[in-house]
């Protein structure tokens, strides 16, 4: 391990950890020396039989998706592909889907639009409050929680249901590199619950910080929230951002690097709802979670992760993708604010 860990931090500080294998047959198999496989299934099997966290209840749909689906896929910036476990059933993206739709609004109306008509700051609140909104009078919010999500939702170009739908579906599609459809029972369950949400978007409204109508913007959301998306497609979404914006697998220029650089700093402030500090500080990544079991994590110039797990902490996070993706980015040494001090001699004064 101590040569492994050598072997890891000298591709860092070179600019070279870039990856020698894949494990899917597009890109060969990877050697078993490769590090990044290594870690990934170091991960994978310590946790694969963990019991803790409990499925989402408050969205009936989400309490039916079976407790043991576990999958783990990483993406590098350079297309090659690492799976473990089950990364082909599908779960709605929740929450997750906020960052791309933030994306999608940070590309068409500039970040400082965001800023203004929504706000980027944490707001110390629970993923829906209420009592955020009211203290702020509808400012200073952030587009990675429910209140600033809806109101991102309104913001997206089209003056119609249908066009501003489309644009939304467009860009998780294209940052996932395949068509993704939308989970119907998931949608009409979450559509038949989705009260608070859309109590949320008309005081939004009456504080003039939505910016179209308010029952059809938490309608587009709460539709944009079912998605289907499985492990694959969330660690090539996650690699998509950390390629600044071109999808590594289809070559496709999805949203610019400086579109990019604004969408992972909310993210690193926000992501992980109450628990975002906890997760910054362990990872240095910027990650988001979505209480369908999802979580992604973005190492910038390097890969993207993601975990599908639906049992969830009392944050509403992804118990064993968190604890994945901790050891992965520890046994790769990825965290960002990990610098190795150069070697060389002092400088002549």
């Amino acid at each position: 391990m101590k040569n492994l860990s050598m072997h890891v931090r000298v591709m860092l500080m070179t600019g070279a950890f870039l990856w020698t294998g894949a494990t899917h047959a597009q890109k060969g198999k990877a050697p078993a020396s490769d590090p990044v496989r290594t870690a990934v299934e170091d991960a994978y099997n310590k946790y694969k039989d963990l019991k803790e966290g409990k499925n989402a209840d408050y969205i009936p749909a989400l309490a039916e998706v079976p407790s043991t689906l576990f999958g783990v896929s990483l993406v590098t910036v350079d297309g090659r592909t690492y799976d473990q476990g089950d990364v082909r059933s599908m779960v709605s993206i929740q929450s997750i889907s906020k960052v791309f739709t933030l994306a999608r609004n940070v590309e068409d109306w500039g970040a400082q639009a965001i800023q203004d008509k929504i706000g980027v700051d944490a707001t110390g609140e629970v993923f829906n409050s209420i009592t955020a909104i009211e203290r702020m009078r509808g400012k200073e919010i952030n587009p990675l929680v429910n209140p600033g999500a809806i109101a991102s939702s309104s913001m997206v170009k089209g003056t119609t249901y249908e066009e501003k739908w489309n644009a939304i579906l467009a860009v998780h599609s294209d940052m996932a590199g395949r068509q993704l459809t939308v989970n119907q029972p998931v949608y009409e369950s979450e559509a038949a619950t989705n009260q608070r949400n859309q109590a949320i978007a008309h005081l939004l409204f009456a504080y003039e910080r939505m910016y179209w109508d308010p029952v059809k913007s938490t309608d587009v959301y709460t539709k944009q929230c079912a998605i289907n998306v499985n492990a694959r497609d969330l660690a090539t979404m996650a690699a998509t951002l950390a390629n600044g914006g071109v999808n590594p697998v289809t070559g496709k220029r999805v949203v610019s690097p400086e579109t990019v650089q604004y969408v992972l700093a909310v993210m690193a402030t926000a992501g992980l709802y109450d628990d975002s500090g906890i997760w910054l500080y362990n990872t240095g990544l910027p990650g988001k979670s979505g209480v369908g079991g999802g979580l992604i994590a973005v190492c910038p110039g390097k890969f993207g992760i993601a975990v599908v797990a639906p049992p969830l902490d009392a944050a509403g996070n992804s118990v064993k993708g968190q604890r994945v993706i901790y050891d992965v980015v520890k046994a790769l040494q990825a965290n960002p604010y990990l610098v190795q001090p150069k070697l060389s001699a002092p400088a002549k004064r």
